[in-house]
């Protein structure tokens, strides 16, 4: 389990969370949702070691990251950052590999060559594998990136805004994925959406967050509600539910059409 306690993140004068507790299973998915400069990312990167808290704590499975030197902390994440600039003269097939840079050696293994491959298949881009990296879409690089840190053997997987540039197809491929692998291996994951009816659909728990402070914590199904979405987003929403009880939205517009 990963626990938050009492977790404050500032830069500067300007508090960027305050007070934030929440505890995290393994097994589930954690998306965090909540308007722009509300700590989203913020809170990822204080869970990597990127950003110092002012205050508070991060344990997981009891061992306080205060007490691990930042590099074995780090291991014990699969973490993919929202907007990364690559331009790296590498097949997409070297680059998955190195999700693995721990623990590879001057030669690589077949192991890691199989592995890697299976990572792009299970995603449905192996047809990408000898592409140079910097030939794809911003769409593709995203899938790519994801296959990479799939092969980092992770416990805490950690996601800012994973399918910003993807299509429907990919969003949804990507996101079955991850799921099932954060049930079949175990993973406490992070992932930071801004589409509300895709975190609806695929998270076991919404993190709420507005104003640095957590709003809310719960299954999608209790947690989203209109009132909630248009305090925190200021725009009107119809809340439904389909057939298995999960939440989706519809936004509506303020002025009528004449």
């Amino acid at each position: 389990m990963l626990e938050i306690s009492h977790l404050a993140l500032s830069l500067g004068e300007q508090t960027l969370l305050r007070d934030l507790s929440v505890q995290l299973h393994p097994g589930q998915v954690h998306v965090i949702i909540g308007p722009n400069g509300t700590g989203k990312t913020s809170l990822l990167r204080a869970l990597f070691g990127e950003l110092k808290p002012a205050a508070g704590e991060v344990r997981f499975h009891g061992q306080s990251a205060h007490d691990m030197h930042l590099t074995k902390w780090r291991q014990l994440f699969g973490y993919m950052p929202q907007n990364i600039q690559l331009e790296l003269d590498l097949s997409v097939i070297e680059v998955v590999v190195l999700g693995r840079l721990d623990s590879l050696s001057m030669r690589l293994a077949d192991e890691d060559i199989l592995a890697a491959a299976k990572a792009l298949e299970a995603l449905g881009i192996s047809h990408l594998a000898d592409r140079p990296l910097y030939s794809l879409s911003g769409g593709q690089r995203q899938m790519v990136l994801f296959a990479q840190v799939l092969l980092r053997d992770p416990r805490i997987m950690m996601l800012d805004e994973p399918v910003s540039a993807l299509d429907l197809h990919h969003q949804m491929q990507l996101m079955e994925h991850l799921c099932q692998q954060t049930l079949a291996q175990q993973w406490t994951t992070l992932v930071v959406l801004h589409d509300l009816n895709l975190a609806a659909q695929f998270a076991d728990q919404l993190i709420v967050l507005s104003g640095g402070e957590l709003q809310a914590f719960g299954p999608p199904a209790k947690v989203l509600d209109a009132d909630l979405i248009e305090r925190l987003y200021h725009v009107p929403v119809q809340v439904h539910h389909d057939h298995a009880g999960i939440p989706f939205l519809r936004t509506l517009r303020k002025v009528e059409l004449s």
